[in-house]
């Protein structure tokens, strides 16, 4: 599949969930606030206060705005008393308005907003699906590449399933009328 290809079947996927009065970016992150409070649960915390960074355990779930990330490990690097950076590792699920990508592993690089997920990428929309291993996703742009390097022959999948098309009513003709 060429890029442009790519790139025209990811924008399908996050168009698909817009309504069309809506403006759609990317994923769907289009209202998406910048400066929203990141909250991040889990199930343990560990803090290293020299290398200013903390490490949540155990169904780790982390919310910003409208987005979601889910995983199993996640540790987040403090600079300047803000978060800059947030790795992901293990079953890693990223949820957003217009579908939802997973892959293995995955960074959120907060001050850019760009999202990197690795390994086993599945990136979904209703019924529509595409695999790869590299799927970066920049939330200003909304635009997304997915990659495909170790793939079965090196090249991304998708599988778009049109919605169902409603049958037309059938037409209740009543038959005409017979002068007597």
């Amino acid at each position: 599949m060429t890029r442009r290809t790519v790139m025209c079947a990811i924008a399908l996927l996050a168009a698909a969930a817009a309504p069309a009065s809506a403006a759609s970016v990317g994923m769907g992150l289009s209202n998406r606030d910048a400066n929203a409070p990141i909250q991040v649960s889990a199930d343990h915390f560990d803090a290293d206060f020299n290398s200013k960074a903390g490490t949540y355990t155990g169904n780790v779930i982390v919310i910003q705005g409208d987005f979601h990330l889910r995983a199993d490990k996640v540790r987040v690097n403090v600079v300047a008393g803000k978060p800059d950076k947030i790795y992901a590792n293990g079953n890693v699920v990223f949820t957003a308005p217009a579908g939802n990508a997973q892959g293995d592993n995955g960074v959120y690089d907060v001050a850019p907003r760009l999202i990197t997920l690795n390994g086993r990428v599945i990136l979904t929309k209703e019924k529509n699906v595409m695999h790869g291993t590299t799927l970066t996703v920049n939330l200003v742009t909304g635009q997304a590449q997915l990659g495909a390097k170790g793939m079965p022959g090196g090249r991304v999948q998708g599988l778009f399933t049109p919605p169902p098309q409603t049958p037309a009513p059938a037409s209740q003709s009543t038959p005409p009328k017979t002068n007597p």
